[in-house]
């Protein structure tokens, strides 16, 4: 999947549960840095990000990478 597909994905499925970033960075364990950078499609999640950023959304890592 392009980044940034993923990352609109990442930022609607987040704005949708009303997360901020700083949230869901605090959530995952991931810095605040690094989240934005994702989201914004500058910087390519490892796999394991992927399953943290899913868990603490509630939803599964095949919804997020779901082309739309």
């Amino acid at each position: 999947m392009e980044n940034k597909q993923l990352a609109q994905r990442i930022r609607a499925f987040r704005k949708l549960k009303g997360l901020t970033q700083q949230e869901l960075a605090e959530r995952t364990g991931i810095s605040l840095a690094v989240l934005g950078a994702i989201e914004r499609g500058n910087r390519r999640a490892e796999e394991q990000m992927l399953v943290q950023i899913a868990d603490v959304l509630e939803i599964t890592l095949q919804e997020l990478k779901e082309r739309s």
